[in-house]
């Protein structure tokens, strides 16, 4: 089974069943104790979101650190929804989206983007507002209703407010 899921599911058992945070096993691959990078931890309960919580930024040491906090935070803090209890585990889907860096999107390259490969964050031209949408999100197929969404995430509106744009793209990582 692939390693960043077994992580995740491994970290909200233990979270749900024990209260405690795992450490991330020295045995996981060199990419996830080495790398650095954003990463966007999202459950499904029957194929309805249940939980989507993750950072565009690295604010851990390593990836596995990132998907350990991801993970507990996408069960117990998403203000979308009530916390996951421990009998939902095993109706639970994991997807675990690790973010390249993300880059700024001049006006004349966002007819370029592509909602299926290209993640997207809108911020404010102050920079107190901010929304992100990941790629390739069932309904979502183009440029427009990316934006309009991550507008809205921001509180923002996109035809009259200034914001900037910045794409980024996903390894993901999906629990069959």
């Amino acid at each position: 089974m692939d390693p960043y899921i077994n992580l995740a599911k491994e970290t909200i058992k233990q979270h749900l069943l024990t209260g405690k945070t795992i450490e991330p096993s020295k045995d996981l691959p060199r990419e996830m104790l080495e790398r650095q990078a954003g990463v966007f931890v999202c459950f499904k309960k029957k194929g309805e979101l249940r939980g989507c919580i993750g950072t565009y930024l690295p604010t851990q040491e390593n990836v596995a650190e990132e998907i350990i906090n991801s993970t507990i935070s996408a069960a117990t803090e998403d203000p979308r929804f009530l916390a996951v209890s421990a009998k939902e585990l095993k109706d639970l889907k994991v997807s675990i989206d690790v973010l390249s860096v993300p880059e700024l999107v001049s006006a004349k390259d966002i007819k370029k983007l592509n909602p299926k490969k290209d993640g997207i964050m809108v911020k404010s031209e102050d920079g107190f507002a901010s929304g992100l949408l990941l790629p390739d999100l069932e309904g979502v197929d183009t440029v427009k209703e990316q934006i309009d969404i991550a507008c809205q995430k921001a509180g923002l509106d996109p035809l009259t407010d200034k914001f900037v744009i910045y794409k980024f793209t996903v390894d993901r990582h999906e629990e069959k």
